[in-house]
């Protein structure tokens, strides 16, 4: 007889190996055919929404895997919302105006004016943009991201801009648009001003300078001092940027620090006591005389003469002096600074700057300073300087400098005619402070970080000098240059905009928009030029709250979550915080969570000069997206986030445990109806009731980390029950009953009813982070209640009423099988053995042990996958034995028993039956039902 065919084997079409490159592509197609967002959307039409507000990536170039990271992350979220039962609407996005694909075009069709008129410039940057999102969109699908792709927001479309300028109108309107001529960040490269969060910062060498400011009067400074000397004397600036001083207008001190006049190698020296050791130093004039000491606030409005131009300068106070470095005097240019402007303005200095926006000073500078670059002006300044015994000290340093992010080039800091958004105007500022309170920040120090740069960001720059984008649709008075503040006027722009796109600002008459009676009202002027500056895009996407959010039905704002990368709390974080703020009062998100960069195995950022930049597109066509998806999981995404061959090889092992388990659990389970095969709780087997509440508890864990949006801890938890739980202990001891009992046999039912529970439990934690094979799991169970994974909301699971003392003697029994195992290992590694079924265990027990094992009985042996376990008093114990456990001995040796062809246990009852003279007296049993009798395992 052929015992094999009596044995309940194991029947599934899902196979051991993932082949996830070739399966996962049709399960897409499956995906699209079926609109599975589309049917989830009404599937929970009634329920409450989760909203993560998708921050739109840029259209250009194909995906990065930042932002594979940044797509799964939201992705898992949304899909761990689905499973408690959330409608989970997801609108994906794109940022589409800006200089990345002007300057695509730009190599194809040259600049706007020149070859090309602006409105086919435009038209042909539209016509790039769509294809890059085409690209993108296809490779944010292929990583399993389930939203509304059919549907996605763009900033170019006309609906987007147009609300745009609704939100320019409104912040117009209430005064907080501002325009000066203030110092920003600008790129020569662009010929445009940019925002804080173009800007990075990269070390560079740069000449440093001590020079000396001479005083105009000294009988003046001898009067303010109450001195009889000196004849001439020198205020020391210090300075990283000699290209600036020839915009100098004064020289900054602090009016509460200690300032000194120095004696120092027959020069007389002001600067800050403090300073005045590391100074000297620096100099090589160690030894000096102290004629004076007194505050700042006593030379304020002491002219000083410039060191090489023909004017004299005055020396201001300033609390943004500090004595951190250099020489507690602080050079000025109002032109090239924050604070040297801000400065200025309360003495009402001249903000003038020789430098154009190509980078070079104006022709008639003297002193062969006209045209040259500002690279050229750091070499011939300090040669002016040492002509005119001006120049203390000069060095190289290397330091921290402003560079564009996009051509990563040096920055300028250079006072050009900007709008702004005014940060002190209606309070916006403490306004924005306390959103960033009220908002919920993850990980936590993401609200200090983001406080600490609105508590320190300068206005907010939004016009910038280029071609491609949503205008700064203004009109600015043509006497006083402050725009019409009309609502109305934007209203009207904004609706010309929403059938025509951008071109109709360009395009249209100014009369379209202005009414007749237009006026300032500032000075009452009746005349307007019309802005022709674009607006920053980070005004673009910080406005997608208003024409997404507010717009679309299926949301609603705030947002529930905002999800980016660290560096956004300076973009996109920012842009709508101040934005929403400013027209709402309020955050358009009530959390935000932040993840980090990815990094190389070594720790070593991206980058393609050093070879080590890995494409999501080549891990999904080697390993398959759920692998990438797994690693996403795997990391600690708050901190730097490492990837590599060998890091994705290790999660292909944890991934193929996972799987295996899946295929385990389908295989024992085929001929399994859960309807009319399922057992009760109460009528489990005791092992069988133990695994159950542990599946319980175990899905309250997983629930919470997603809930707290701890994937780290979900995929550990996965793999451990996978790994230890499962593989390690519990379905070794199932093989056995589930193989050799009758099919039909409570034994069997009992077993099949957790794995099934178990089943669809795991197949919903899985579902979020590995979506490809959850689905293909789901799919391999059954008559399932729904087409797909997602539809599918966490199991209830019932444990048994003692639950705790089920999981007190289970954890005992654990613990003994540790303990044989260990015993058992020296045979193995001897190959005295094979199995543990090749062997024979007694144990020697104490009163306490042997009181807990008795009524275990025969089942003992099943539980230690052994033929024979024997139980004994630990008095009788022989020498020899194993003590790993305190009261329990253990011995072990092989058996010499006949080996069952049916059940493969060595047992002394073979040859009983004459009909069955090669299988033992349970295996005969078992031929039929009811079978044999187990109560524990």
């Amino acid at each position: 007889m052929d015992y094999k065919q009596t044995l309940n084997l194991p029947k599934t079409e899902f196979p051991m190996q993932g082949k996830l490159p070739e399966r996962e592509p049709a399960t897409l197609v499956r995906w699209q055919e079926h609109d599975l967002y589309g049917a989830l959307q009404k599937a929970r039409a009634e329920s409450p929404a989760f909203i993560l507000h998708d921050g739109p990536p840029y259209a250009n170039g194909n995906i990065h895997i930042g932002h594979a990271v940044n797509k799964v992350l939201k992705d898992i979220i949304n899909k761990s919302k689905l499973s408690e039962g959330f409608r989970v609407p997801y609108v994906p996005g794109w940022d589409c105006h800006g200089l990345p694909i002007e300057i695509q075009v730009e190599k194809e069709l040259g600049r706007p004016g020149e070859k090309v008129s602006a409105q086919a410039f435009r038209n042909a940057c539209r016509a790039y943009a769509e294809g890059q999102i085409a690209g993108q969109r296809q490779d944010f699908e292929r990583l399993g991201i389930i939203g509304d792709w059919e549907k996605p927001y763009l900033t170019m479309h006309f609906t987007a801009e147009a609300n745009i300028l609704r939100e320019l109108g409104r912040l117009t309107v209430k005064g907080q648009v501002v325009r000066g001529a203030k110092p920003v960040h600008w790129c020569v490269d662009c010929g445009s001003a940019l925002a804080e969060a173009e800007v990075e910062y990269q070390e560079r060498s740069d000449p440093s300078i001590d020079v000396a400011f001479g005083v105009a009067d000294a009988a003046d400074l001898r009067q303010r001092l109450g001195l009889a000397e000196p004849a001439e004397a020198s205020v020391v600036i210090w300075t990283t940027t000699p290209w600036t001083l020839p915009a100098n207008q004064a020289v900054a001190l602090h009016p509460e620090y200690t300032y000194v006049l120095l004696r120092a190698d027959e020069r007389h020296l002001i600067l800050a006591a403090d300073l005045a050791e590391s100074t000297l130093a620096r100099y090589g004039h160690p030894e000096a005389e102290v004629l004076a000491e007194f505050a700042g606030a006593v030379l304020e409005g002491l002219q000083l003469r410039h060191p090489f131009l023909d004017r004299e300068v005055p020396v201001i106070l300033g609390q943004h002096v500090t004595l951190e470095a250099g020489t507690g005097c602080v050079h000025t240019a109002p032109a090239h600074g924050v604070d040297d402007y801000e400065a200025a303005r309360r003495y009402h200095l001249p903000v003038d700057s020789p430098l154009l926006g190509n980078g070079r000073f104006k022709d008639d500078l003297p002193l062969g300073l006209g045209g040259i670059t500002v690279q050229e002006a750091n070499e011939r300044v300090p040669t002016l300087l040492r002509e005119r015994n001006a120049l203390l000290h000069f060095e190289k340093i290397r330091h921290s400098y402003p560079h564009c992010w996009r051509h990563k080039t040096p920055l300028l800091f250079r006072a050009t005619p900007q709008w702004f958004i005014s940060m002190s105007a209606n309070g916006l500022r403490e306004k924005a402070i306390d959103a960033i309170d009220a908002t919920r920040w993850i990980p936590d120090w993401g609200k200090e970080r983001i406080a600490g740069m609105v508590n320190q960001r300068p206005d907010w720059c939004i016009s910038r000098q280029r071609a491609w984008g949503v205008p700064v649709a203004l009109f600015s008075c043509a006497q006083c240059g402050e725009p019409l503040r009309d609502a109305d006027t934007f209203e009207r722009i904004a609706q010309a905009v929403e059938a025509g796109g951008v071109d109709a600002w360009f395009n249209q008459p100014d009369s379209d928009f202005l009414p007749a009676d237009a006026h300032c009202s500032s000075c009452g002027h009746a005349h307007f030029h019309k802005v022709t500056d674009i607006l920053d895009v980070w005004f673009d996407s910080g406005s997608t709250h208003a024409f997404v959010l507010e717009q679309r039905p299926e949301l609603h704002s705030p947002a529930d979550l905002y999800l980016e990368g660290s560096d956004q709390h300076r973009g996109w974080f920012q842009s709508s915080l101040l934005e929403s703020v400013a027209n709402r009062g309020r955050a358009p998100y009530k959390a935000v969570l932040t993840h980090g960069f990815t990094v190389d195995g070594e720790g070593r950022k991206m980058s393609k000069s050093v070879g080590n930049v890995i494409a999501p597109q080549a891990i999904i066509d080697r390993y398959g997206a759920d692998i990438l998806r797994l690693w996403v999981a795997s990391e600690d995404y708050r901190s730097e986030i490492p990837i590599s061959d060998t890091i994705l090889k290790q999660l292909g092992d944890s991934y193929r445990r996972i799987r295996n388990t899946a295929r385990y659990m389908l295989g024992n389970t085929h001929d399994f109806n859960p309807a009319t095969d399922a057992l009760p709780t109460a009528e489990l087997l005791e092992m069988d009731r133990w695994m159950l509440a542990r599946t319980a508890l175990l899905q309250e864990e997983i629930r919470a980390a997603y809930s707290e949006y701890q994937f780290l801890r979900v995929q550990q938890r996965l793999h451990h029950f996978c790994s230890v739980d499962l593989g390690g202990l519990y379905l070794d001891v199932l093989k056995d009953r589930l193989y050799t009992t009758p099919a039909a046999s409570r034994a069997r039912r009992s077993a099949q009813t957790v794995l099934w529970q178990m089943l669809e439990a795991m197949v919903v934690w899985m579902a979020p982070i590995l979506s490809f094979t959850a689905e293909e799991i789901w799919n391999e169970m059954g008559d399932r209640p729904s087409p797909s994974v997602f539809f599918a909301q966490y199991p209830k699971i019932t444990p048994a009423v003692d639950s705790e003392a089920l999981d007190v003697r289970w954890e005992r029994l654990s613990r003994l099988r540790d303990a044989v195992n260990a015993t058992l290992e020296p045979l193995r590694q001897e190959k005295k053995i094979g199995s543990g079924l090749d062997a024979e265990i007694a144990l020697y027990a104490n009163t306490d042990w042997h009181e807990f094992l008795v009524p275990v009985g025969e089942e003992l042996r099943f539980f230690l996958l052994s033929s024979a376990c024997a139980l004994h008093l630990y008095g009788e114990r022989p020498e020899g034995c194993s003590d790993i456990i305190p009261g329990i001995a253990i011995q072990v040796w092989p058996t010499d028993a006949q080996k069952c062809a049916r059940c493969w246990h060595r047992r002394p009852d073979m040859s009983r039956h004459p009909d069955h003279p090669n299988i033992c007296d349970r295996c005969v049993e078992n031929l039929a039902l009811p079978g044999e009798t187990r109560e524990f395992c």
